[in-house]
């Protein structure tokens, strides 16, 4: 028997209502999956534990990503209208996270090009297997007044010292017999003069401090944080929470090394409020300094920091053999007040080269 429409005498459709909120429970669970792995830093603090501190490291990629599936759950409306509840929920969090990541492809505008440059390379070595003959190739042709070396200890330190030649001297963190992995190394022009290296023990893995010389006021300090690995995750904290003692001073400072943190990070965005990032000023702020291939795709978790009025003039990021990590090679343009009588490089490719010398840095 079939029934009938009483107002138009067609068949009626006697099938139930399609009921929506399953599709729409469907579409809010993928759109909350999609925030939470895209913006953990913005709900509350996710990012500072596991697994979304090492998720949002990722985030231009997993931004991608969710934007690309955004896209073909919008297509598929075209055929399916019932599905642009998924395109519209992974869209709004495509454009969020593309908002928080775009601006570090934005550069500022140049610094002054008669300000005083100052040079510096930081670089990790990986547990000291970075081929020591490249890395002194690039400190020859570069001549960088600072260098900083993570996992580089005083085994580490003696071969490049030997390698590199006169014109520089290098301080440790770490003495003899400790594996490099724990130490962090420090390379200084002999051009900047006498100059003071420091230990400092804030973080878990000492830091070196360079002061005095055409320094001047200025500073500059070579680090090493912690990896956020689930078991050294506080670790990973409470070393850079220490940053704010160089980023938030009133003395002009220069941090340079591995912070096993990118500006996706919260916990780095709190501890560096004080500070500019080389890489970010110039608009490189997504070039991955570590990960597989020697660094060409990955996070950038190395970086240059400086407090205010100083500014990048141009960064570079190379890479060399027997490194999971890229170097970052930053022009830094120093005010004169900040520089000190001489200015911060004055002598830079000008000073008489002496014997390098080695050892390791005192502790105040």
């Amino acid at each position: 028997m079939t029934t009938t429409s009483p107002v138009t005498g067609s068949p009626a459709d006697t099938r139930p209502p399609r009921r929506r909120w399953p599709r729409f429970a469907a579409a809010g669970a993928l759109t909350a999956v999609a925030a939470l792995t895209t913006l953990p830093d913005r709900l509350g603090g996710l990012d500072r534990w596991t697994p979304f501190a090492q998720i949002v490291a990722f985030r231009p990629y997993v931004v991608v990503a969710v934007g690309l599936l955004g896209l073909v759950a919008l297509v598929a409306t075209v055929f399916r209208r019932r599905t642009w509840p998924f395109a519209a929920g992974l869209l709004a969090v495509g454009v969020v996270g593309a908002g928080i990541v775009a601006p570090r492809l934005v550069a500022d505008p140049p610094p002054p090009a008669s300000a005083p440059m100052l040079n510096v390379l930081s670089f990790n070595v990986y547990e000291g297997r970075a081929d020591p003959a490249a890395l002194a190739a690039v400190i020859r042709a570069e001549q960088p007044d600072l260098v900083s070396l993570p996992e580089a200890g005083a085994r580490y330190r003696d071969r490049i010292a030997a390698l590199v030649g006169p014109g520089y001297h290098a301080q440790s963190s770490t003495r003899p017999g400790v594996a490099d992995v724990h130490g962090v190394t420090v390379l200084v022009a002999d051009r900047l003069g006498s100059v003071r290296t420091t230990v400092d023990t804030s973080m878990t893995i000492p830091a070196l401090v360079v002061t005095g010389g055409t320094l001047g006021d200025l500073r500059f300090v070579a680090v090493h944080s912690r990896a956020p690995t689930p078991s050294r995750i506080a670790m990973w904290r409470t070393d850079l929470a220490t940053l704010p003692t160089w980023c938030g001073a009133t003395q002009p400072t220069v941090v340079a090394g591995d912070l096993n943190a990118t500006f996706d990070h919260s916990v780095l965005r709190d501890a560096t409020r004080g500070c500019g990032d080389a890489a970010t000023q110039r608009g490189e702020g997504l070039t991955p300094t570590w990960g597989p291939r020697g660094g060409s795709v990955g996070p950038q978790i190395d970086h240059v920091l400086a407090t205010s009025g100083i500014e990048a003039d141009s960064v570079r990021f190379l890479s060399l053999p027997g490194s999971d990590h890229r170097a970052v090679l930053a022009r830094l343009a120093v005010p004169t007040a900040q520089a000190g009588s001489t200015g911060a490089a004055a002598g830079a490719g000008t000073g008489a080269a002496v014997p390098s010398s080695t050892g390791n840095a005192s502790t105040p």
